[in-house]
């Protein structure tokens, strides 16, 4: 069968350039959102008189025949259709006759791809932030029912200061938050429909393209035809978004590789998570989240790599934009499949209290407690830091943990010392006495959990 545009040409293409030229192989997948916006066009073709409205009503009624035969997973997508596009509108003159070629009356391929690119992404985006939302509920949950248990935060991988470890997940908690309000805010910058700007410079057809953005669910039609078809922001947005929920899944998959370790065992991964070795019995591997950490580099390729191809592309629609949609899906199915089983992991993982407590102890955690001590008995806090820096540097020599030192040891370093300097610097007290807003103290942390809630509420 001859291309739908072969009028203008006295060769049929190489077969090589059908393989080469196809979109169909990935495009496919948009193909209910093509039919949706075939519908809403020709019905807007019908209303519009610019067909007859018995014809409308003929060629909708085929689209709803291709529309179960996609649903149904018995539509033919075959090379030589090219793309999505004409391989519905081929299978809808095959099923109504040659009226089935009015459908695309006043439209381009440009805009109809454009509008289905839109439709497709806002369905997944939208699975998205379903998906964050499911994991947040994870990370309140491990928090709350982890209240109460102690751990050393660090900075540069060093011991800093003791926290709760509901402190710590719910730092998660923020970060996927953010992710989840990225991915809102481009659900609304991209929900703006494109068909009816043509191939690029609209039509001299009456259409209505008010009316077919209203059908589709869209906030408006675009404004400007030409940027219509060449738009990609939305596509590149996403990825740009993805990328950023991809690293803060990279660097809670580094975390709880490290804390699974022996030399930690701050937690320890259910085993239906975990593969072992093939040649060492006692291995138990983190393979989730070093797969995740690893497909974070796969999702930052397909943002560079769509920002090389639109980068000095020229108005308006070039045959490179074809090459937006495989970097785009892969993204989604990475992004969805990575926070989808990040969030099963999360939710059967055993926290291990006991040695996080354990290694807050150890890690002279509390020495800045000791300078805070010191400076609440009006020594200036530079000159409290030193002393208190000497008595870590002393501890360290002795080889015991700050509480291990005698009253008589703490007061070489400064008379100021007394017998309060203990309950001063315990790993307890130490959190529950950062009770600012935002910090680790029980009843901060429970604010937070509570804004966390309110947060899942509004959303939902």
């Amino acid at each position: 069968m001859s291309k739908l545009w072969s009028g203008r040409f006295n060769e049929s293409t190489e077969r090589m350039v059908d393989e080469f030229n196809a979109s169909i192989s990935f495009d496919q997948r948009m193909a209910v959102y093509d039919i949706k916006g075939s519908i809403a066009h020709v019905r807007m073709l019908g209303k519009q008189g610019i067909i007859a409205p018995q014809e409308a009503t003929d060629i909708e009624n085929g689209l709803e025949c291709v529309l179960s035969e996609v649903m149904a997973g018995s539509f033919q997508f075959k090379t030589e259709d090219e793309d999505v596009h004409m391989a519905v509108e081929k299978r809808l003159t095959e099923i109504v006759g040659a009226v089935g070629g009015k459908l695309h009356t006043a439209r381009s391929r440009n805009d109809q791809v454009a509008v289905d690119f839109r439709m497709y992404m806002r369905n997944g985006i939208a699975s998205v932030n379903n998906a964050i939302i499911d994991l947040e509920k994870v990370i309140i949950k491990l928090a709350e029912t982890n209240d109460k248990a102690i751990m050393p935060g660090y900075t540069h991988l060093q011991v800093a200061q003791p926290i709760l470890y509901s402190h710590y997940i719910m730092a998660y908690f923020q970060m996927f938050s953010r992710d989840f309000q990225r991915f809102s805010n481009i659900l609304t910058s991209m929900n703006y429909c494109p068909l009816g700007a043509g191939a690029l410079a609209g039509t001299t057809f009456p259409i209505d393209r008010h009316y077919v953005a209203q059908e589709l669910g869209f906030i408006a039609p675009t404004q400007n035809s030409i940027d219509s078809v060449s738009d990609r922001d939305f596509a590149i947005e996403f990825l740009s978004a993805a990328s950023i929920c991809m690293m803060h899944l990279s660097k809670f998959s580094e975390e709880l590789i490290i804390h699974s370790t022996s030399e930690f065992s701050f937690v320890e991964l259910s085993d239906g998570f975990c593969t072992g070795s093939s040649i060492m019995p006692q291995k138990k591997n983190p393979d989730i989240p070093e797969l995740i950490r690893g497909k974070t580099g796969r999702v930052y390729g397909d943002l560079m790599g769509l920002l090389t191809v639109m980068k000095g592309l020229p108005l308006a629609y070039n045959k490179d934009m074809q090459e937006d949609k495989e970097g785009v899906f892969d993204a989604l199915d990475t992004l969805l499949q990575s926070l989808r089983i990040f969030a099963a992991m999360l939710s059967k993982i055993k926290i291990r209290d006991d040695n996080m407590l354990r290694a807050a102890l150890n890690g002279y955690s509390t020495a800045t407690d000791v300078a805070d001590y010191l400076v609440r008995k009006n020594l200036p806090f530079r000159q409290a830091h030193h002393v208190t820096g000497s008595a870590v540097n002393y501890a360290i020599k002795k080889g015991v943990p700050l509480q291990q030192l005698s009253l008589e040891e703490f007061r070489e370093f400064s008379e100021l010392f007394t017998e309060d300097i203990f309950q001063a610097i315990s790993v307890e007290t130490s959190v529950n006495n950062r009770n600012s807003f935002g910090g680790t103290s029980h009843e901060s942390v429970q604010t937070q959990i509570k804004a966390a809630k309110l947060f899942i509420e509004s959303v939902q």
